[in-house]
């Protein structure tokens, strides 16, 4: 007869196993919760708003309202992404309560790696230390984060959440509740609309193409 294996235990530092722990009276689970995710969430809101001094507030915003959902939370999605979605919202609120608009800055479109030809380093304009070449740099850094604020809200978020955090389509789906389809053409229309505007200044670069 075969002996039964033992279930292995819960790895103590995994994110279901803090929310269980939050959820069943241990305050601990969540500030572990906290210390872990907390500077990437403010790296997130830094990129979505223009005031620094809003920042640190938004976060505490943010896990503020994730404590209190903690219940609704069943699993289904990481916890980062959960966590994501609130923190997005909670930014979204404090501007449009401010009546200003999200702006990304102008490495909104680096650090994420993507499969996209236009994502790739080769690709990403050089600049050398030369006055000309840094004005042309921050030519184009104007230009990038112009055409992503005039961009529509539904393609900028889709372009925000691949390009920033570098989260899968599937992730932006279930985040924007839509079909994976429609996430790629959001980001494909994103991403035209950028390179339309960046391109002209990109060939005024002997040797460097978009």
């Amino acid at each position: 007869m075969t002996e039964a294996i033992p279930p292995q235990p819960a790895d103590p530092d995994s994110d279901s196993e803090l929310v269980r722990r939050t959820l069943e009276g241990d305050q601990r689970g969540f500030e572990l919760l906290v210390i872990k995710y907390q500077r990437r969430i403010q790296r997130l809101i830094g990129r979505m708003v223009r005031d620094v001094d809003l920042v640190e507030d938004i976060a505490q915003e943010t896990f503020i309202r994730a404590y209190k959902a903690l219940g609704q939370f069943r699993g289904d999605a990481q916890f980062y992404t959960w966590l994501y979605r609130i923190a997005v919202n909670t930014a979204k609120k404090a501007l449009v309560d401010m009546k200003r608009d999200p702006v990304l800055t102008e490495s909104a479109l680096r650090g994420a790696s993507d499969d996209d030809e236009t994502s790739r380093p080769e690709n990403e304009p050089i600049s050398s230390e030369t006055p000309e070449a840094s004005l042309q740099a921050k030519e184009i850094a104007n230009a990038v984060n112009a055409a992503v604020e005039d961009l529509p809200e539904e393609l900028r978020q889709a372009v925000t959440l691949r390009e920033i955090e570098g989260l899968s389509y599937e992730e932006i789906a279930q985040m924007m509740n839509c079909p994976i389809g429609t996430v790629r053409s959001r980001i494909f229309r994103a991403r035209e609309a950028i390179s339309a505007r960046v391109k002209p200044l990109l060939n005024k670069q002997t040797g460097k193409r978009w």
